[in-house]
């Protein structure tokens, strides 16, 4: 006879899986730019990586597996750790999109580690370590971020901008509404800095976010020099 105690054990592995199994599970990406010049203008400041000054243009902070109840998975597998020379033909393309600014000065590695490790590994299902950089960079390279704001006239010079402007603008350039997070100079000015695009489950294309846009900026907005 199967004694009440282990049937309890069993029942206490099960429900270890089902939550292993559900933390893994994701159901469209976050894809997240950042404008450099917000990041460093507060009290955290930044450091120029090793390679140099970064472009002037918003750059890659990553690619997060979420769900539609604003869950995400994270360090799913410490299995499969970083392992940069499986990226090494990416390496060039990374350094100019996904440069790292924090402080103290580094090469990148420890950023894309760090991104890969906590976010990556929740979607090996659909990409490996190669696919998921590759498609950061494409997606990237699909929403030039700078030129869609420069063209409606909004700019990196440390003037202010109609907050709902910049929606528009971005909307408009790629057909799907963005969600727009600010933080605050020494000056308790709100800065645009991060910019979240929605992806399909594949990476492939942007849709719209199935989640309800969170306005986390002031009506107006200060875009900053970099």
């Amino acid at each position: 006879m199967i004694s009440h105690y282990s049937i309890f054990i069993k029942f206490l592995i099960i429900q270890s899986l089902l939550v292993v199994c559900v933390s893994k599970g994701f159901e469209f990406f976050f894809f997240v730019q950042q404008w450099p010049g917000s990041y460093c203008d507060t009290k955290r400041s930044c450091c120029y990586p090793t390679t140099g000054k970064p472009a002037a243009d918003f750059s890659i902070h990553g690619l997060w597996p979420s769900n539609r109840n604003t869950s995400w998975p994270e360090n799913c597998n410490p299995d499969n750790p970083y392992n940069e020379s499986q990226i090494s033909d990416l390496i060039p393309r990374m350094q100019v999109s996904w440069p790292t600014i924090s402080c103290p000065s580094r090469n990148g590695s420890r950023f894309w580690k760090h991104e890969w490790e906590k976010h990556g590994t929740c979607s090996e299902s659909v990409l490996d370590q190669h696919g998921y950089f590759e498609r950061s960079l494409n997606l990237k390279k699909s929403v030039d971020l700078l030129h869609i704001l420069k063209k409606s006239g909004i700019e990196p010079n440390g003037k202010f901008y109609r907050f709902d402007s910049i929606i528009e603008a971005i909307k408009g350039a790629t057909g799907f509404t963005p969600v727009v997070e600010c933080n605050v100079d020494a000056k308790h000015n709100s800065q645009l800095f991060q910019v979240y695009l929605c992806v399909d489950k594949d990476a492939s294309k942007l849709i719209e976010c199935p989640v309800p846009p969170n306005r986390r900026c002031a009506s107006e907005v200060e875009f900053p020099f970099f």
